[in-house]
């Protein structure tokens, strides 16, 4: 139907109000599964320390003569190790203006934006522990930028490595990792460093691995001889099982955790009772001196990771 002459509409209207929703959608991942996992405790001082040991290795030779003298066989000493706190931290400035004015999805402008500064920390945060293979690195001089040591820097003894790479350190002493060459992740690979860590001690709860990963894995045939992608569970209820979340090894059941912020070339076996995040400052929140016609704030932590025993941890390095 033609528009009649003289109508008055919506284009040439004046003083319209917006339809903006009071709502913003951010779809951001937040999780942050290896921290969340892991213990948490207090440091004292920027090096934090702890100490392991170990069990003489089992002997079948241990018998004796009757009456026989009883010697003193000297202990080996413990282990010590240590981490070094990394200052994380975000900061936000918000002009008096922007605070002031009506804003939609949001009242108070400073807020919603320490409220992102927040996730945003917790998001490094757990990159710095798993999305990155870095070496400890304590104060040289006043300059010196202090890092934390990695957990590629530290597990070690439980390991699966590609040609020309190296799981450096002395038991896992912070020392990154050199990477070799990747190679496909399969059922074999996975189960030969589950074996090795339940033979030095370990009872992994938990595998930890990529998106990407997290796909292959699902796809490992396992006992039963056939792949867990793509098979029905039910004619009647005609769902198609495309992921499997927990790994029934000979040593235990492990669930299946994946993390959007490791990097995809590790694969983790974890037990959370060995391992945490240490606070030397937990989470603060800082009124920073402004000279502008704002406001400005700052979220500050100090932190490293915990190991509490690399025995207890495995991975499967440089895959993809």
């Amino acid at each position: 139907m033609a528009q009649p002459t003289g109508v008055y509409v919506t284009f040439s209207a004046k003083g319209l109000r917006e339809d903006l929703e009071n709502v913003i959608y951010d779809i951001s991942p937040t999780d942050t599964p290896f921290m969340s996992m892991g213990g948490r405790s207090d440091a004292v001082a920027v090096n934090h320390e702890w100490q392991t040991d170990s069990l003489a290795a089992a002997s079948g030779s241990n018998f004796n003569e009757e009456g026989s003298t009883l010697a003193a066989t000297e202990p080996a000493a413990t282990t010590r190790l240590g981490n070094i706190c990394q200052i994380s931290l975000k900061t936000t400035l918000v002009s008096g203006t922007l605070d002031a004015v009506s804003k939609a999805g949001r009242k108070e402008e400073l807020a919603y934006q320490m409220t992102k500064r927040a996730s945003e920390l917790k998001r490094d945060m757990e990159t710095s522990l798993v999305g990155v293979n870095q070496s400890k690195t304590a104060m040289a001089a006043d300059t010196t930028v202090r890092k934390l040591g990695s957990l590629s820097s530290w597990v070690t003894t439980n390991a699966s490595i590609g040609s020309g790479g190296t799981a450096v350190g002395t038991g896992g002493n912070g020392v990154a990792r050199t990477d070799g060459t990747q190679r496909t992740f399969t059922e074999a690979l996975l189960k030969a460093s589950i074996l090795l860590a339940y033979d030095n001690g370990a009872n992994t709860k938990y595998l930890m691995m990529a998106p990407s990963q997290k796909q292959t894995f699902s796809s490992f045939v396992g006992v039963g001889g056939s792949a867990g992608v793509s098979n029905f569970n039910d004619v009647a209820d005609q769902r198609i099982i495309g992921g499997m979340d927990i790994y029934v090894s000979d040593f235990g059941e492990m669930a299946v955790v994946p993390n959007r912020f490791q990097r995809s070339r590790d694969v983790w076996l974890l037990d959370p009772e060995y391992y945490g995040v240490s606070y030397l400052r937990p989470f603060s929140q800082r009124e920073v001196a402004s000279t502008s016609d704002g406001e400005q704030r700052a979220i500050i932590t100090e932190f490293t990771l915990v190991v509490n025993n690399e025995k207890a941890l495995g991975a499967v390095y440089d895959v993809n």
